[in-house]
């Protein structure tokens, strides 16, 4: 298959993980190479992400690494036939890269938990709450790229909101709330958006008063998204560098952790309704 100039993260996944079952076996690039009648630049591309490779192979690679987790093998051979594109390949050299990355992991994703602890999660955001959030954050955009980003995330909200919704449960802390990012008529319109969607059954809300006791987590704000194995999971952390993709095992379990820990803090499903509706009234 032709090398890619850009591979998305799913890909490099993929390589990643081809990469560990080599590891795991002991054996060399070249000779994983040998046994496919490849080459040790064409497996290192392979397992980079930057060239392709069939889900055959990819079956064939594993029996010959000796790995025994067939269901774990029969996913990642899905994941090398991932042909079809996604909405989010519209916007491909509109966009910064991870933000496709983003939508398309979010798709297929079997589950979403997220912490949010500054600003209304993403996947709720209205189209005026996230445009003032892009304006202030990114003043240097201009009107026809701060469209594109509002337009794009509103896409990814399908996740939740088509005909097969992403179960989807997110711990959202009180100031998040309440801080008007705009004015008064679009922070009311927003929180009426979150109880329309926990109506909906579109999302599972749980908040963290301000006045909670014994919340240290600050900076616990982070995705969590389930693959179509526990060992595809990933985990989405805000950096200064940037989104960073999360797939080693003791990270991933950190962030479980951190989510039951975070979780533990916030009001239920239904006391949370219920506050979200009387800041309503309050704002």
């Amino acid at each position: 298959m032709a090398p890619r100039s850009t591979p998305t993260a799913r890909q490099v996944r993929l390589g990643t993980e081809l990469r560990k079952l080599r590891d795991a076996a002991g054996l060399k690039a070249r000779e994983a190479a040998a046994f496919l009648n490849s080459t040790s630049a064409q497996m290192s591309q392979v397992e980079a992400g930057i060239s392709g490779i069939s889900p055959e192979r990819v079956r064939r690679l594993a029996a010959h690494y000796g790995c025994p987790d067939e269901e774990f093998v029969e996913a990642l051979a899905t994941l090398a036939g991932e042909r079809s594109r996604g909405w989010w390949d519209d916007y491909r050299g509109a966009l910064p890269q991870v933000n496709l990355d983003v939508a398309e992991a979010e798709h297929h994703a079997t589950f979403l938990r997220e912490i949010v602890i500054t600003y209304v999660p993403g996947l709720l955001q209205t189209p005026d709450y996230a445009r003032a959030v892009f304006r202030y954050m990114r003043p240097e955009l201009s009107d026809g790229e701060l469209e594109l980003r509002v337009e794009h995330r509103m896409g990814r909200r399908t996740v939740i909101e088509g005909a097969e919704p992403t179960p989807y449960e997110t711990v959202v802390h009180e100031f998040a709330l309440r801080v008007r990012v705009a004015d008064r008529p679009t922070a009311v319109a927003q929180l009426r958006h979150i109880l329309n969607e926990i109506e909906r059954g579109h999302a599972t809300v749980r908040v963290i008063p301000v006045d909670q006791d014994g919340f240290a987590g600050a900076d616990a704000s982070m995705m969590y998204m389930g693959g179509r194995v526990p060992k595809l999971d990933t985990g989405l952390l805000d950096a200064p560098t940037g989104t960073l993709f999360i797939d080693e095992e003791a990270h991933l379990d950190r962030l479980r952790k951190l989510f039951r820990t975070v979780q533990e803090s916030s009001l239920g499903p239904l006391e949370s309704r219920d506050f979200i509706h009387r800041l309503t009234k309050e704002l």
